[in-house]
């Protein structure tokens, strides 16, 4: 008897309905490698197990749960009220997830596991010295004690202790009381906390050599979005909607198709990848946990302050020249550059050089062409670091100001734009990475609305027509035969001129799926230097995907230079 009040005591449950329509035998079997955090909870991590998903397989129904690390049970019911709890297999499952191949039409599920035992960080102090004294000085630490929270009221109000305590409502969590007056709380269990993010720790304190009870690392985004969400804080809903919440599809397929691509293409794409490649890890452990977004954690250290009130691993300003290759080694590379744009460290033109000649420049050039730093300029200038033509939205050195009508050069490049800050009442900067509004832009352009746009469009149909008359008129008999895009890349950009009807151009399109080829390697040798120059600089411009908003006076010398290239190649 005394053994079942134990167990009650020191285990949780939650209860989740499954509609299954069938009944098949058998009990447990695996079902996937890698398991994330797929919901939002108030305060970080849950200290309760919360039932994540319920889904069909093919040898029965995985159920699917998170919360303390420990052991769980899995139980089930049929849809009779009278009907008792049948417990499938053993209080032995540690990875969160069960396929249960025998089970009721209609059935109830319910999962128990460890009770929520919560410590405070100052029993992770004994191991974690190193990382506790710097998360001290974060925002994080003065959640609860900081004088705008105690001025609102917050100490009290239990809407907004979950996110600025630890374990609030849970049995071993934060409390406080309020006698006649008088206002008291345990002090351990005030602020955000190690807690907050991996789970309680309490059992993992008391025993530190069992790895069944180490709290979680958990890098999904849910985690910050349990609190950084809502009217005050839109973050993990801006965040959501934007190009950052998901793995392109493409790169998935690509890393997924052969090991060596998880490096050069998920140091960008995928988060876990770039993290463990900061962590000095090997990213080729993590084969089966490619899918995992560029979440919070790959941009902002929550161990750290880095001497900015956001924690970010890396500036949001810079004008050192920076580019990572495919071929680079990673943390050669990063570690030498770690004061590089932030943004800048993945939207970068990779190496992209005039000479290549397999695919056009990848779509994440922005930081050098903001600084001009990449593409033939027609006075001879290359892609050299010593010959940069930055344009205004790059900004200058803060020794280095410059006042144009009394305005400054942009000094937070990016984010200037990118991350204005969201309407009241919330007083965050928006994550969705688009520019919502041109009102910024009024800062600086009150009376000249700028330059881009139509301009560049319009150069960049007249450079495509000139590569097209090229290929009809000038281009080696070789590749006059080639059936392809005679100018084009091996992987052709997708640039396709749009004309009326009676054949005159009126502008372009960029095509993200083609069914047409370019001049294969062969074909590539045969295309004269200036005409691979012109489309190197016309994909710079155009895969730059601002119109010249970046860099507008580069974007014009880029596409006068393409023009001067190829008329010498018309008209030699």
């Amino acid at each position: 008897m005394n053994g079942n009040n134990a167990l009650l005591v020191d285990r949780a449950s939650v209860l989740i309905l499954a509609a299954a329509g069938f009944f098949l035998g058998g009990c447990f079997a695996n079902a996937q490698n890698v398991q994330h955090l797929t919901i939002t909870q108030p305060g970080g991590m849950p200290g309760l197990p919360v039932m994540t998903g319920i889904e069909r397989v093919t040898n029965g129904m995985n159920v699917t749960w998170d919360g303390p690390s420990g052991y769980y049970q899995v139980y089930q019911k049929s849809n009779s009220l009278l009907a008792p709890w049948v417990a499938l297999g053993k209080a032995t499952n540690l990875v969160r997830y069960a396929v249960i191949t025998k089970f009721y039409s209609n059935a109830f599920f319910r999962v128990s596991g460890p009770a929520p035992k919560y410590a405070g960080s100052k029993v992770c102090l004994t191991c974690h010295l190193s990382i506790c004294q710097y998360v001290t000085n974060t925002p994080h630490a003065s959640a609860f004690s900081s004088p705008a929270f105690k001025a609102a009221g917050g100490q009290t109000n239990s809407l907004c202790l979950p996110c600025h305590t630890v374990g609030y409502g849970l049995p071993t969590g934060f409390s406080f009381t309020n006698k006649n007056g008088v206002f008291s709380y345990a002090t351990n269990l005030a602020g955000v906390q190690c807690e907050n993010c991996h789970g309680p720790a309490a059992n993992h304190a008391a025993a530190t050599d069992d790895p069944t009870v180490v709290p979680q690392v958990e890098i999904a985004a849910t985690v910050c979005g349990g609190c950084h969400t809502g009217p005050m804080q839109p973050t993990y809903e801006e965040w959501n909607t934007s190009g950052h919440a998901a793995v392109v599809p493409d790169a998935l397929q690509t890393m997924s198709s052969s090991t060596t691509n998880i490096s050069s293409c998920g140091r960008c794409h995928s988060g876990s990848v770039r993290l463990a490649l900061i962590n000095g890890q090997n990213p080729l452990t993590l084969t089966n946990d490619l899918d995992v977004a560029i979440t919070c954690a790959v941009c902002h250290d929550p161990h750290q302050t880095n001497s900015n009130p956001v924690q970010l691993y890396n500036p949001i300003h810079s004008t050192n020249y920076f580019s990572l290759s495919t071929t680079d080694v990673f943390t050669n590379k990063y570690n030498a550059n770690t004061n590089i744009n932030l943004c800048g460290q993945c939207h970068n033109s990779r190496g992209a050089a005039w000479t290549d000649t397999a695919c056009a420049p990848h779509r994440s050039l922005q930081y050098n062409f903001l600084l001009g730093s990449v593409g033939q300029l027609w006075n001879g200038l290359t892609d050299s670091p010593a010959t940069f033509n930055p344009g205004t939205h790059a900004g200058l050195p803060d020794s280095a100001q410059n006042s144009i009508s009394g305005t400054f050069y942009l000094t937070n490049q990016c984010v200037s734009c990118h991350m204005q800050p969201d309407a009241p009442p919330a007083s965050t900067h928006t994550h969705t990475f688009t520019v919502a509004s041109d009102n910024v832009c009024l800062n600086c352009h009150l009376f000249d609305p700028g330059h881009s746009g139509p301009s560049i469009s319009n150069e960049v149909t007249t450079v495509l027509v000139m590569l097209n008359n090229w290929a009809a008129t000038k281009a080696p008999a070789a590749l006059q035969t080639n059936g392809a895009v005679i100018w084009e890349y091996t992987i052709p950009g997708g640039l396709i001129l749009q004309t009326n009807l009676l054949g005159y151009a009126t502008g372009w399109i960029q095509l993200d799926q083609v069914n047409y080829s370019g001049p294969n390697a062969a074909g590539q040798a045969l295309i004269p230097d200036n005409i691979k120059k012109a489309r190197f600089n016309l994909y710079l411009v155009v895969n730059d995907g601002s119109l010249g908003t970046h860099n507008w006076i580069f974007a014009l010398n880029l596409l006068s230079a393409a023009e001067n290239m190829i008329y010498q190649e018309l008209y030699p």
